[in-house]
């Protein structure tokens, strides 16, 4: 009777790592640092390599979520999304997640200001973006909070003209977390 064949998971690769030598080891980390420049950022960030770890993460929500409309740009709030969950996996402190969380929703609201929008689905993601940066921003110590706040506030006094309902179920959301807006 044949065995099926199953795809290789993490625990296949743990038991392959544990083969390895410190050097061995060393070697397959410079190999995956080689590989990518998402690898390369990842480790930057787990190991708190560089002056601004946030830049790279932030460049590439900017470049997504409000592109250069006279290069023909195109936005992708999937692809701005990502960096975000990225740097959650790399080390995800509270603080800086709430950074990132906010830089994009800061983003959105000043793109859709300047160049209108009629999207639903980006207003959505907006949205979500703006009450998961509440959830963070909850956990925060009270003195951090302040700032986050009042940018996130800003956030919604900017799109008080968007359609979709987007101001008001931001200022719903503010209410949620006791915020008042």
């Amino acid at each position: 009777m044949a065995t099926k064949k199953t795809t290789p998971s993490w625990s296949d690769v743990k038991a392959k790592l544990a083969d390895f030598d410190r050097a061995g080891l060393i070697g397959l980390l410079q190999a995956l640092y080689a590989a990518s420049k998402d690898n390369q950022t990842f480790l930057h960030t787990r190991f708190g390599l560089g002056e601004d770890l946030l830049k790279p993460y932030k460049a590439i929500i900017e470049r997504w979520i409000a592109p250069d409309v006279y290069r023909s740009q195109t936005y992708s709030v999937a692809k701005a999304k990502k960096p975000i969950a990225d740097y959650k996996k790399a080390i995800g402190r509270p603080e800086e997640l709430a950074e990132l969380m906010l830089f994009y929703c800061e983003g959105a609201a000043s793109f859709s200001a300047e160049y209108g929008m009629d999207d639903e689905g980006y207003y959505d993601a907006l949205l979500r973006m703006f009450e998961n940066a509440l959830k963070v921003i909850a956990t925060l110590p009270e003195p951090t909070r302040g700032e986050f706040l009042d940018r996130l506030d800003g956030v919604r006094r900017t799109c008080r003209d968007f359609g979709y309902g987007v101001y008001d179920d931001m200022t719903y959301l503010l209410g949620k977390y006791g915020i008042d807006g």
